[in-house]
């Protein structure tokens, strides 16, 4: 069999993300870390893995695979993880709140991002009120969504689904940036009961720190 393998950073939320997967699909793999702040990304090593120059990279049933949510949904397809319903109108909404956060916020506060913004306002203060401009708003609008399912206790039920995934890197980014996200009760919730999870307790990023 061919050998799993992810390069990823420990605190970067995409690759979070697969570790969890991974986890839930009880998925043994190797993990080679790649150092975003010391620019172990841009080396030829690495762009010849993925040209964008990011991470996770997965290595995986004879293939190399790219983009967290493609991956995710290759290992839902193919692991039958349940992450998505299979009805498409409730498919649909459970999608919708998973990219709330994976497309909506994860991207504006990734490390080049908030890099850069320090670069352009010459004050490393910038980094953390760059991040709480975009992280607690877009928390708050994550809340209201959830208001469509019963609190059972997951995001969207009694089961994980696609933004379980996605809201637990987020909140380790609220938390590590002291964004505040105290007045919504739901995430609090989530956060609480997906912390005792196994699979997402042990892809937490303190247990893969360097």
């Amino acid at each position: 069999m061919t050998e799993t393998v992810l390069y990823d950073y420990y605190r970067s939320s995409a690759s979070y993300r697969l570790r969890i997967a991974l986890n839930l699909a009880g998925i043994e793999y190797r993990q080679v870390p790649v150092d975003l702040p010391g620019k172990q990304h841009r080396t030829g090593e690495h762009l010849a893995r993925n040209p964008q120059g990011l991470v996770p990279v997965l290595e995986i049933d004879g293939h190399r695979f790219t983009q967290s949510l493609a991956i995710l949904d290759y290992l839902d397809r193919t692991r039958n993880l349940g992450l998505l319903p299979e009805d498409p109108a409730e498919r649909c909404f459970v999608t919708a709140a998973a990219h709330a956060i994976a497309v909506d916020i994860h991207p504006v506060c990734n490390l080049q991002v908030a890099s850069y913004a320090v670069k352009l306002t010459e004050d490393q203060a910038t980094r953390q009120k760059w991040m709480q401009r975009f992280i607690t708003p877009g928390l708050a609008a994550f809340e209201t969504l959830l208001e469509r399912w019963e609190q059972t206790p997951y995001c969207t039920g009694d089961r994980i689904t696609l933004p379980d995934i996605c809201l637990m890197p987020q909140i380790y980014n609220a938390e590590r940036w002291e964004a505040d996200f105290s007045d919504c009760p739901r995430i609090l919730k989530v956060r609480a009961a997906l912390s005792e999870h196994p699979a997402f307790a042990a892809a937490h990023p303190d247990r893969h720190a360097p």
